[in-house]
């Protein structure tokens, strides 16, 4: 920022001395003070504020919702299905900031970020010798704000979603179907305390295959400790609705509970809890079945 000051004015002055010579006389000797003066400026404002660019931060304005089932993270479950199967539900991935304009509180930061999100959700059949039945896979790339208790994002993401190899060869007749998605998202978060948060959330997806159809909603809350918990750790609690259009706005209902621990380096959670989920499946390569799942799960977010 300082070094491109410097240069635009000295491309300024250059450029007036071409044009106007009386005038470059009269201001070369105010310039690398007006330079310096300006710099000076900046940096004091910026010290003062707290606010400044920052590559690659620690920390998220806007954190993934600890029971959204398709939220980019590292975590699994083994849950016993309504069907009499039980499955294991994977999910590879995370999620961080990439530059951002705001302060460097690692717990509780404020301004404006990009990040970059990803993640593999495969599901596997614990009573097929593990194999692959279905995975979803995400990319997206959110811009998010902080301030105060309020926060706000507008993503983009793909969603794309594939039947497993070994679930074709045992249903030969299986006819898979292409589900995938891109998006934009508007979401906004209100922290009632600052352990407790509240959500809502818009999906358009304007480009849709195999069966999705444009909106999706998305509100919920999450109670999670803000601050560090040592090895002692402390309670979480979070629900999440994901309402779909393409099934009549029916959907899926997720609750988890458990304990949690914040890291006192990097404000990274990690969670070990039991998973609830009613409705219809989040593995959408089979999007209109319904499904129950119960079980025991651990959780990494970044």
């Amino acid at each position: 920022m300082f070094r491109f000051l410097r240069c635009s004015t000295w491309f300024a002055w250059i450029f007036l001395c071409a044009f106007r010579p009386q005038c470059c006389a009269q201001t070369l000797n105010h310039i690398p003070t007006s330079i310096e003066s300006l710099v000076t400026s900046f940096e004091n404002s910026d010290t003062h504020s707290g606010i400044r660019l920052q590559h690659m931060p620690d920390g998220l304005l806007y954190s993934s919702y600890l029971a959204g089932p398709r939220e980019s993270r590292i975590g699994t479950a083994v849950l016993s299905s309504s069907s009499g199967d039980d499955v294991w539900d994977t999910t590879l991935g995370g999620r961080v900031g990439i530059l951002r304009l705001g302060t460097a509180d690692v717990f509780r930061p404020e301004g404006w970020q990009i990040d970059i999100e990803g993640a593999a959700f495969p599901r596997l059949n614990a009573d097929q010798n593990a194999d692959v039945d279905a995975a979803d896979f995400r990319f997206g790339v959110p811009l998010t704000w902080r301030q105060d208790d309020w926060q706000a994002k507008l993503a983009f993401y793909h969603l794309s979603s594939h039947a497993g190899d070994e679930f074709l060869v045992r249903n030969p007749l299986f006819e898979r179907i292409n589900f995938s998605r891109n998006s934009l998202v508007l979401g906004v978060g209100h922290f009632v305390t600052p352990d407790w948060r509240i959500y809502a959330e818009a999906d358009y997806g304007f480009i849709n295959d195999g069966g999705t159809e444009p909106w999706w909603l998305q509100f919920g809350f999450d109670y999670a400790p803000e601050q560090p918990t040592g090895l002692q750790g402390a309670p979480f609690v979070a629900v999440n609705a994901l309402l779909r259009e393409e099934v009549d706005f029916g959907g899926t209902f997720t609750t988890m509970l458990g304990w949690s621990w914040r890291s006192d380096q990097n404000n990274h959670l990690c969670r070990l809890g039991l998973q609830y989920s009613d409705g219809h499946t989040s593995q959408f390569e089979f999007h209109d079945r319904n499904e129950q799942l119960i079980g025991v799960g651990l959780w990494y977010d970044f």
